[in-house]
């Protein structure tokens, strides 16, 4: 596990390497066309997306757990190469930390154009009309969501259960990446999906919370304002587990998250997250993932001592 974190520090994620991830989502979306052809009604829907959630996670873990065993019966440093390869796919900190540091320099160069587009590939929301202010808050939320998906889940999964258990989360949190929408074609095929990311988010998105206030100590910025951040503002978050990184993110920094966003035209409010101590500009862009780095390489250090620990 430690590793791979390691590994991903180095490569990030290659343009055109091989990776699991796009083998998941052609599975997902071949699944879906399939399902779609007969079901139709809600009840349909609501059932056959729970079943394609449950095929693609189990399928995730089956598959990676064949593939590390072959690879250990053909050789022992082919199987340890081989599950080192499998969990550095899963962690993303150094693809994050590069979209990221790639939305602060078009921003810091007048480009705001070019920010709007980059930010666009790692959010969801409209940004083709956002504002510098917006487009450096949407780009803070989600390198502070992403510490929990990206990071702190599958590190936390390959602790647990190894190479398979990280790409089965891996899975489900692509599953939720692709079905989980409240939209009119997702609310019901969906729900399982998204329901089923919550879970396996739950303790991660609270281990990850506790290590942003160390990130913050170590770093000397604002580990009570994170406190208080969490403890006011989290619940608030629509996602049960979101909201807590983000809080944590805007409280150390003394900047406000959340407000107004638009999906497809249409608009969200999102309930805002920390005080607005501080004019939201670019440079909190790098010091979240500056908190972003510190937090994995926590997380990454306590899961290598707490393995040494207990086995």
């Amino acid at each position: 596990m430690f590793a791979a974190y390691l590994l991903d520090l180095v490569l990030g994620d290659p343009h055109g390497w091989p990776h699991p991830v796009i083998l998941i989502g052609r599975a997902i979306s071949g699944l879906e066309q399939g399902v779609r052809c007969f079901a139709r009604s809600a009840t349909a829907l609501l059932a056959c997306g729970a079943l394609v959630a449950v095929v693609v996670a189990g399928g995730s873990w089956l598959v990676t757990t064949y593939l590390v065993r072959w690879s250990f019966a053909i050789n022992y440093w082919f199987g340890c190469f081989l599950t080192i390869w499998v969990i550095y796919t899963t962690i993303a900190a150094r693809s994050l930390a590069a979209a990221a540091c790639g939305v602060y320099n078009s921003l810091q160069e007048g480009d705001l154009v070019g920010a709007r587009r980059k930010v666009g590939l790692i959010v969801g929301r409209d940004t083709d009309q956002i504002d510098a202010a917006d487009v450096t808050r949407a780009t803070i939320e989600t390198v502070a969501e992403n510490i929990v998906d990206g990071i702190v889940s599958p590190v936390f999964y390959a602790l647990l259960g190894g190479a398979p258990l990280a790409m089965t989360y891996r899975a489900i949190n692509t599953l939720d990446s692709m079905l989980g929408y409240k939209n009119e074609r997702y609310i019901n095929f969906g729900k399982a999906s998204a329901r089923l990311d919550d879970v396996a988010n739950y303790i991660p998105a609270r281990l990850t919370g506790l290590l942003i206030l160390v990130a913050t100590w170590l770093l000397r910025m604002n580990p009570k304002g994170a406190i208080s951040s969490i403890i006011s503002d989290s619940s608030n978050h629509p996602s049960p587990n979101s909201g807590i990184p983000e809080a944590a993110v805007a409280g150390s920094l003394g900047i406000r998250l959340g407000g107004l966003n638009y999906y497809q035209g249409i608009p969200s409010f999102r309930a805002y997250m920390g005080a607005d101590v501080t004019p939201i500009q670019p440079l909190h862009i790098m010091q979240a993932v500056r908190i972003m780095y510190a937090t994995s390489t926590l997380a990454a250090g306590l899961g290598l001592v707490s393995f040494y620990l207990l086995a």
